[in-house]
């Protein structure tokens, strides 16, 4: 079941005008978030990004946060499965066919269900593949926007090539991956590249820099060159529905020993403690929005 403009229906009944600005324009934002044991994964931190979306594209939320958790509990109930992943897709609405902003317009408001399938063990054991590529996109990545075709067109390449992700470069430094946030572990240091206007604030990201700091990991936040991302000991991907995956061939050479490394091992553990103590905190009800 999804919901849709205030009705729950299934999905293949749900239709949305011709005239919709997502259709029209690609106006509008969306937000991804992972479900666990039937809860919500850093539910305050979505949306807060979900909020620096709408900011940023000039759109009111058409909800407040504690009407965001109602409503996407009922959506997780009406869903199978205790690990979901829920997507959000607002929009500007509909409206005759204009560039300019159309007054006392609703927004249209979606949202979806998918079972959320942890990553494929073997990558977990054997690492992944990436390529490298020009981030060609426009400059408010940090904008969750739905008009993705740049990020589509990068992902593309990687999957012609059979690897799982296109890793960004901008002037000569990293700044994510197609669909992901990027690490690099050099001399035993985790390195993460500083939140800007040109990527993405990943929920995923933060909670791997909280879990360096906890754990006393030396981990710095700073720019990293093209030539530190091709002499790393460790490439890490992180995502909301991919956690922490270890890259180990770039551009069809290896990254360090061409396995996962220690880096990863640690804070895919880490990680995963640290899923089990937030859903156990969610079902007590000690988290609050």
């Amino acid at each position: 079941m999804i919901y849709l403009n205030g009705k729950f229906m299934p999905i293949e009944e749900a239709c949305v005008p011709v005239l919709d600005r997502g259709f029209i324009f690609g106006d509008g934002i969306y937000e991804v978030i992972p479900v666990y044991s039937r809860n919500p994964f850093r539910l305050a931190e979505h949306l807060n990004r979900l909020q620096h979306s709408l900011d940023g594209i000039r759109l009111k939320n058409p909800f407040s946060d504690t009407d965001w958790k109602n409503l996407l509990e009922q959506v997780i109930a009406k869903n199978e499965g205790e690990d979901q992943y829920l997507y959000l897709h607002i929009t500007r609405g509909v409206a005759k066919r204009d560039h300019a902003f159309p007054a006392n317009v609703p927004p249209t408001v979606f949202i979806m269900s998918n079972p959320l399938l942890p990553p494929p063990a073997e990558l977990l054991v054997s690492g992944a593949s990436a390529i490298t590529a020009t981030d060609n996109r426009w400059i408010r990545c940090d904008v969750k926007a739905i008009s993705l075709l740049p990020n589509v067109l990068l992902r593309q390449l990687a999957v012609d090539v059979h690897a799982i992700e296109t890793i960004l470069i901008r002037d000569g430094f990293l700044t994510e991956g197609a669909a992901s946030n990027i690490f690099v572990v050099k001399d035993k240091m985790l390195l993460a590249p500083p939140k800007s206007h040109l990527m993405l604030p990943g929920i995923t990201y933060d909670v791997v820099l909280e879990l360096a700091a906890t754990n006393r990991i030396a981990h710095e936040v700073r720019e990293i060159s093209e030539t530190e991302i091709r002499t790393a000991d460790e490439i890490l991907l992180t995502s909301s529905t991919k956690e922490i995956m270890p890259i180990t061939f770039l551009d069809n050479n290896s990254v360090g020993s061409g396995k996962p490394g220690a880096m990863f091992t640690q804070l895919h553990t880490l990680y995963q403690q640290y899923k089990a103590t937030h859903m156990r905190g969610n079902i007590s009800g000690t988290e609050v929005l």
